[in-house]
């Protein structure tokens, strides 16, 4: 007995008239009787071929083939390859151009040619204090020729994940990273702009044309890119509230890309101070795209985020202020709000941070003093409680404590 085709395999015959034909199942209709799909060519040959594209079509596109990573592969191919396919497209813009910097210009150059099997911890190691010692390629006159702790750690991590994974895939038995010791790296010191210094830094603002941006993140605590990245649309004049959606990135060459903010908590919605929305209300009366912050010479572009750290750096310098980063202006509102008596929860949501937690752990220099001042309070308010029967108590104690004496 002939061996049965499979239904969705198809067929080819040749038809009374002459031509080809070629048949294949695409699925059966409510009685269970079969649907068919037919095509027609002079030849057998030229049949099956539009029969088999005919098939290729029904099934769509199929995923390229995976290639497997050989077991010699070299350290610097697997980088490459898990760098391309494993993390690359799950990270942001901004940070895909740390990661290449990592691996393209340090990594890969110094240990890329050694077989992945045969990387020690050892190799790793040296590499570290390598770069310590000399492994900056540009403004060595600057900084001198070492990196920064937090850039070799940064190396570190990178290589510690990839041959993790490399292990999971069966590539090696163990990781070499685990066993190497990164410097210890600690947060950049936060640095907080007192009342008096921000007011001349507004001051500075508003004679250089760029005072409601510096208003707003003063009053909202926005990342540059969120800031930049606000549309007119995002901001409600009635009710004096501004959506976060986007943020913007800069790409090398100057380009610029719209991409989700940092976290799933970053989209959010912020009300506004009165005098904010006023201000916002105004400026957008004479508004001509449709990005609250334009960029100056092309305003059909949003402004650049390095250009306002740029310009931030110059009015600092212009109002004789501290030098210091665009992020800490979002230090500097969060620690006042904290001051004024915002509850973490509260600044948290407004800040996009994921948990209440992480805002209290930032800004413990401020809850600290906020602890004692809620003591202070605390104290007070059962001082007045208790009234003269306290001074009584508090002056048997002392009477007490004379006579032990």
């Amino acid at each position: 007995m002939g061996k049965r085709r499979p239904s969705d395999d198809g067929m080819v015959r040749k038809r009374e008239d002459g031509r080809w034909e070629g048949r294949i199942v695409v699925g059966h209709d409510e009685k269970g009787l079969p649907k068919t799909k037919n095509v027609l060519a002079k030849t057998k040959s030229e049949c099956s071929a539009k029969l088999n594209a005919l098939k290729a079509s029904l099934q769509g596109p199929r995923e390229p083939k995976q290639e497997k990573p050989k077991a010699d592969m070299t350290f610097g191919a697997w980088l490459d390859r898990w760098y391309q396919r494993e993390c690359k497209p799950h990270i942001r813009p901004k940070t895909q151009a740390d990661y290449e910097n990592r691996i393209y210009q340090h990594i890969i150059p110094e240990l890329g040619s050694i077989p992945l099997a045969k990387l020690t911890a050892a190799d790793l190691q040296q590499f570290y204090n390598r770069l310590k010692e000399g492994g900056r390629l540009l403004r060595v006159e600057q900084y001198g020729p070492g990196l920064f702790d937090r850039m070799v750690k940064s190396c570190h991590v990178t290589c510690r994940v990839a041959l993790d994974q490399a292990v999971a895939q069966g590539l090696i038995l163990k990781n070499p990273a685990l066993s190497c010791k990164a410097p210890v790296t600690r947060p950049k010191e936060m640095q907080v702009l007192t009342g008096e210094e921000i007011q001349r830094l507004l001051i500075q603002a508003k004679e250089d044309g760029c005072f409601e941006l510096l208003l707003l993140e003063l009053t909202t605590g926005l990342r540059r890119g969120e800031l930049c990245g606000l549309k007119w649309e995002d901001f409600d004049s009635d009710v004096g509230t501004l959506k976060v959606r986007r943020t913007i990135h800069a790409r090398k060459g100057g380009t610029l890309e719209a991409g989700e903010t940092k976290t799933y908590a970053g989209q959010r919605t912020i009300l506004l101070p009165y005098s904010t929305t006023q201000l916002l209300k105004e400026r957008k009366t004479a508004a001509l795209t449709q990005w609250i912050f334009p960029d100056p010479l092309r305003p059909e572009r949003p402004v650049n985020p390095n250009s306002a750290y740029r310009r931030l750096k110059e009015l600092l310098n212009q109002a004789e202020l501290p030098s210091l980063r665009f992020h800490d202006l979002r230090h500097t509102f969060a620690t006042h709000a904290l001051a004024s008596g915002v509850d973490a929860k509260t600044l948290s949501r407004i800040l996009g941070h994921t948990k209440a937690s992480f805002t209290l752990d930032t800004y413990t220099h401020v809850t600290g003093d906020m602890h004692r001042n809620a003591a202070e309070i605390v104290g007070n308010v059962v001082t007045e409680w208790l009234g003269d029967e306290l001074t009584l108590w508090q002056n048997e104690g002392n009477g007490a404590t004379a006579a032990s004496t």
